[in-house]
């Protein structure tokens, strides 16, 4: 066959086959894959039904927060042996840390400074008259810093205290106080040669000795001759006939009957002595007791000890501890305004000693008197009740005391009691 007619044949089948593809109906088109579908709209959440309010819990109490360290400050004053008043300060800080403190110095009334070391500064203290030395310092970690003031005086031979009292950097809380007084030293006056009194002379006391020694062996003979010279009286010259050389037996004497008092005098006798006594304890204990009321003006008297007087920065002790206020300042300006006093309490005696705010006093030029801000003085007190623990035996502390007071008055006297029944101290207040 020829090549032609075999192409003409292909042809003719290719055509065919496509004219019965044709007549096939189409398929419908396939799904697309799950993974491109949509997701489905998010459906809103139906809120919960309200649920009834429930009470808060009681918050459980908590302890205040104890009070700040003190650091480890101490001062030392010493007076000068100089003609005038002159004073050596000494603030140690025995800690690991330096440590930002406020030195001042109380000057007595009447004194100004006129020579300070370097960095003080003379000013009056607040709401008092009297004049204080102020130094701000830095003290180094284990140091000893030493200041130092010299004082003028209309009386220059009138001894003089002048306490000085580290406090924090603020000049509030006191870290520690000291107090010493300066006396002019008196020359010492050559010693005068004055003569023997004659009775004390050697040979005076020896002719002495002799007349008392002569003197006593005459008193002895004579007293050994009497007794020799004395004899026994016979019993025959006695008054009754012829002696014997036996004494003759005493006649008997009667019995007395000794009388004894009756009973009816006996009872009356005692109850007035009883009612006596009783009237007169009862007596003096109610005078003891107006004279230590609480409400009553300074004590004159009290069951234990003795009221003692003295001045800022002077140790004055009374039955059970010894106080000293080395400063005191009141806020200028205020109708209720507070006056604190920084007080250093010492307990002397063996055992523990409680005291109580309510006995500490500042008395006011009207004659009335106010007892311890508490509530004032556990703020100054970095929170912490100085009244709340008693005192150890042998312990000392040194602390603010709050007293609030009404109008411009100044505090002229500080009244300061370890219990109810002690006579207690009173500062006067410059």
């Amino acid at each position: 066959m020829p090549a032609s007619t075999r192409h003409h044949r292909a042809l003719a089948v290719f055509v065919h086959c496509l004219g019965i593809l044709a007549a096939v109906p189409a398929l419908p088109a396939a799904d697309p894959p799950a993974a491109a579908a949509q997701p489905p709209p998010a459906v809103a959440p139906t809120p919960a039904p309200a649920m009834p309010s429930v009470p808060p819990a009681v918050p459980t109490p908590t302890r205040a927060a104890p009070p700040v360290a003190k650091p480890p400050v101490t001062v030392a004053v010493v007076p000068e042996s100089t003609p005038a008043p002159r004073y050596r300060i000494q603030v140690r800080n025995s800690g690991g840390t330096p440590v930002d403190t406020t030195v001042r110095q109380e000057l007595p009334p009447g004194a100004s400074a006129t020579d300070i070391t370097t960095g003080g500064r003379a000013s009056r203290t607040a709401g008092q008259s009297a004049t204080e030395v102020t130094w701000q310092l830095k003290l180094p970690a284990r140091s000893t810093t030493t200041l130092g003031t010299a004082l003028t005086t209309a009386a220059p031979d009138r001894p003089l205290t002048a306490p000085a009292c580290a406090f924090a950097r603020d000049g509030n809380r006191p870290y520690d106080c000291a107090t010493a007084t300066w006396k002019a030293a008196v020359p010492a006056a050559a010693p005068e040669r004055t003569e023997t009194p004659p009775w004390r002379r050697t040979p005076v006391l020896a002719a002495g000795l002799g007349i008392v020694a002569v003197l006593a062996l005459g008193g002895v003979w004579a007293w050994r001759r009497r007794r020799r010279s004395r004899r026994p009286v016979a019993a025959a010259l006695s008054d009754g006939g012829p002696g014997t050389i036996y004494p003759r037996p005493a006649a008997p004497r009667p019995e007395q009957i000794r009388r004894k008092p009756s009973v009816w005098l006996i009872v009356p006798v005692a109850a007035a002595v009883l009612a006596g006594t009783v009237g007169t304890a009862a007596w003096t204990a109610t005078r003891q007791v107006a004279d230590i009321d609480t409400d009553s003006q300074p004590t004159s008297g009290a069951w234990r000890g003795h009221g003692v007087n003295g001045a800022v920065g002077e140790p004055l002790r009374e039955s059970a501890f010894e106080f000293t206020v080395y400063r005191v300042a009141c806020e200028p300006g205020r109708a209720a305004r507070q006056c604190e006093a920084t007080v250093g309490v010492r307990n002397l005696t063996p055992e523990q000693q409680s005291w109580h705010g309510r006995l500490q006093r500042a008395y006011l030029p009207d004659g009335n008197f106010v007892s311890t801000d508490e509530q004032a003085t556990r703020t100054a007190n970095q929170g912490r009740d100085v009244f709340a623990q008693p005192m150890a035996a042998g312990s000392r502390a040194v602390l603010p005391l709050v007293f609030t007071v009404d109008g411009q008055a100044q505090p002229e006297q500080l009244e300061l009691r370890s219990g109810v029944f002690s006579a207690g101290v009173r500062v006067d207040v410059p």
